[in-house]
């Protein structure tokens, strides 16, 4: 779908782009986020979607520089939870009222494709009419038509960075941005709703890099798209770094909308972790996406991609009611159906 000028803001050249990247003018930022909420109230009104978010597992066999759980930290505590309680899990998220549940966890190797095509299929079983997301990270197309064939509907695999020297920068030599690229390109082709994403003020990135992931996110037209503050964790290289800045994420929230007016984009943890009322001010952006936590709650301190995380102490009742209320007190309103993408949006394509 061709893009166009819209609200006298430009995002149909890398100039436009970039200037809104890098505005210091509050008058156009209200503009831009205006009409992002305008976008998304367009495609689908008032609504926030709820999901559900398992973390089972937080082995990693990836060495990213600026992640908690990477293979050489050696002060995380790991865990992962057997299907049992991932079914558990799901079991008291439909008890909720979710209808979509996201499993993620690091790049386990314990979790083969076996073992997790009989997670899959177990919760497909139980909840026919439930969507189910996975976020596991890079593997093969057949593994991902298996997966999909046992009941996957959705896959989340945020690519990071799109800048190939920026994402060398981030991760060992053993990752390679192209193969990342081309597991995103696979997954739509099998048929997925797909998210991508990427994180803002990360080390040594620049407002041209920004403006590479969003070219991309134009190129590759995922139905989902993550976007959250880099926030560092004290045991990794970058643990010493400051966070991303919060005015700039959801800049670039409100850009993701106007650049695909019909996608699902999260008000992600990361920031609330920044700013006591982020996920507020991400769906003031342009997000209509929550993804509270139905995790146990003795492994979500676990799960530390990132220090001081949101929401660790909460019972899952606890999480999706103060979310709930959250929310409303910003004039939106809970949406707690499955919230597939062709069906949420009048301008699906």
């Amino acid at each position: 779908m061709p893009e166009t000028v819209t609200a006298g803001l430009d995002t149909t050249s890398d100039a436009g782009l970039l200037e809104l990247i890098t505005t210091e003018d509050p008058a156009q930022e209200e503009a831009l986020f205006a009409e992002a909420r305008r976008l998304r109230a367009e495609h689908y009104g008032s609504g926030v979607y709820f999901r559900g978010l398992i973390e089972f597992s937080n082995y990693c066999k990836n060495d990213c520089y600026y992640c908690g759980i990477r293979r050489s930290n050696a002060r995380a505590e790991r865990y992962r939870l057997g299907p049992d309680e991932i079914l558990n899990c799901c079991r008291m998220g439909d008890l909720l009222g979710y209808k979509t549940f996201v499993l993620q966890s690091g790049e386990d190797p314990w979790f083969t494709d076996d073992r997790v095509v009989e997670i899959l299929a177990a919760i497909r079983r139980e909840f026919p009419d439930h969507a189910i997301t996975l976020s596991i990270g890079e593997k093969s197309r057949e593994s991902y038509e298996r997966f999909f064939h046992a009941g996957a509907n959705r896959y989340l695999l945020r690519h990071e960075t799109a800048d190939d020297a920026h994402y060398r920068l981030l991760h060992p030599a053993s990752m390679d941005l192209a193969e990342r690229k081309q597991c995103l390109f696979n997954l739509k082709k099998i048929g997925y709703q797909v998210g991508a994403g990427f994180m803002v003020g990360t080390p040594f990135q620049k407002p041209e890099h920004l403006l590479e992931d969003l070219c991309f996110i134009r190129e590759l037209r995922p139905h989902m798209v993550g976007i959250g503050p880099f926030i560092p964790q004290k045991d990794t290289p970058f643990g010493a770094y400051p966070p991303g800045s919060l005015e700039l994420t959801l800049r670039m929230v409100a850009l993701a909308r106007l650049i695909l007016p019909s996608a699902l984009i999260p008000a992600t943890t990361a920031l609330g972790t920044l700013s006591p009322q982020g996920r507020e001010k991400g769906l003031m952006a342009g997000a209509n996406v929550v993804m509270p936590n139905l995790s146990p709650k003795a492994v979500r301190k676990l799960y530390s991609l990132y220090d001081n995380k949101i929401c660790t102490g909460d019972e899952a009742a606890e999480c999706r009611l103060c979310m709930e209320g959250r929310i409303r007190d910003f004039g939106f309103e809970p949406d707690m159906s499955r919230g597939d993408w062709a069906a949420g949006s009048r301008a699906a394509n």
